[in-house]
């Protein structure tokens, strides 16, 4: 049977063209090229996350604020039915009168208080290592001034540097402070258009499930503040309340810093019980049982009673866990890692399950849970 094709074409199936037969190697060289660039980026994003997560932490603190103040919006909705912008102006004009009442009652009550409180304390802390070097513990160091003034001006070099460090943290604090503020006002007066700043660097087709998970992530936030502010609200009142009644001195201030201490969950109330043991120590023994026992009452009716009812909407993690987290975070961040611990862990559990769980796992992720805890 005769060949009716051509010499070129004859020629194309005896000699064939070079890219046809490199086309696989060459296909292999750019996956690994791509995927040799897209770790590159994600070692550069992380280095850059890295460096600069102190003031990654300062955005999501200020977006915690925004969805405080979002909360209270809402909250006025059934009795004030006007614009959401007119509600969030009332809400900031009510936060900026109740600050100034703080800071101007305060400002004659605080100071005193807390001078007598360190005082006490101070005193204590030199009870208690004198009783520790009898039985030759050392807890506070060969080098532990109780004079603080003394130790302060017998050194101007040192006074100096000593003041530097205290304005350099103040400035720092009211600095973060108003940053986290006009951030939370900037993301409370414009929610979606932040929001969708954001959805739109996904894929289209996945936006509508990212903009559903990104409200809910805001939805925890909303519930997780405001239940934090009522709980350090009934905690700073009762045990304010209580250790007047047994006449400690400094009632208001140790109830405060007992009711902030519900930022930091678990560690925080232990380490909140410590001034409150000083402070009732020189008075004398009933004394100190009785402040620690009404204080280890009220905090565990607090913590496995009420806390649990006002955040269960919230979070639902292992205690465990948030503890771990804590840890971590204190140990990598500092004080604001651990403050922002459990509202990190409370949405990245949002964004595992979510995504994760169940958009690429494809499992149910409440059937996968009750199926295991049975």
């Amino acid at each position: 049977m005769s060949d009716s094709r051509t010499g070129p074409e004859r020629l194309r199936d005896v000699f064939p063209r070079d890219g046809s037969a490199d086309q696989p190697e060459t296909n292999a060289r750019r996956s690994i090229l791509a995927t040799g660039l897209t770790l590159l980026a994600a070692c550069v994003c992380l280095f850059l996350v890295w460096q600069t997560v102190s003031s990654l932490l300062l955005i999501f603190a200020g977006v915690l604020f925004a969805a405080f103040l979002d909360a209270a919006a809402r909250a006025l909705a059934p009795v004030l039915p006007f614009n959401r912008a007119w509600r969030l102006t009332l809400v900031l004009l009510l936060f900026s009168a109740l600050s100034g009442f703080g800071l101007a009652w305060g400002a004659g009550k605080l100071p005193e208080q807390t001078r007598l409180l360190l005082k006490v304390m101070d005193s204590q802390l030199d009870v208690l290592q004198q009783h520790l070097l009898t039985y030759g513990v050392d807890l506070l160091g060969p080098e532990w001034g109780r004079d603080f003034a003394q130790w302060l001006l017998s050194d101007q070099g040192r006074f100096l540097s000593h003041a530097q460090f205290v304005l350099g943290g103040a400035s720092s604090l009211l600095t973060g402070a108003l940053v986290i503020m006009f951030l939370g006002i900037l993301f409370a007066f414009d929610p979606t258009g932040h929001r969708e700043s954001l959805v739109m660097l996904v894929k289209q087709s996945y936006r509508a499930r990212t903009r559903d998970v990104m409200d809910e992530m805001g939805n925890v936030m909303r519930l997780w503040f405001v239940g934090q502010l009522i709980r350090i609200i009934l905690m700073t009142l009762w045990v304010w309340v209580a250790l007047y009644l047994i006449g400690l001195p400094g009632p208001f201030v140790l109830g405060l810093q007992a009711g902030l201490s519900n930022f930091i969950p678990y560690l925080g109330p232990i380490v909140a019980a410590i001034p409150i043991a000083l402070v009732a120590m020189p008075l004398g023994s009933p004394l100190l049982i009785w402040a620690v026992a009404i204080y280890t009452i009220i905090q565990s009716v607090e913590g496995y009673v009420i806390g649990p009812l006002i955040q269960r909407q919230a979070v639902e993690i292992p205690p465990a866990w948030t503890l771990v987290a804590i840890v971590l975070l204190g140990a990598l961040f500092g004080v604001l890692g651990i403050a922002l611990a459990m509202p990190l862990v409370a949405i990245g559990r949002v964004a595992i399950i979510r995504f994760y769980v169940e958009d690429y796992l494809g499992d149910d992720h409440e059937q996968t849970f009750n199926s295991g805890r049975s």
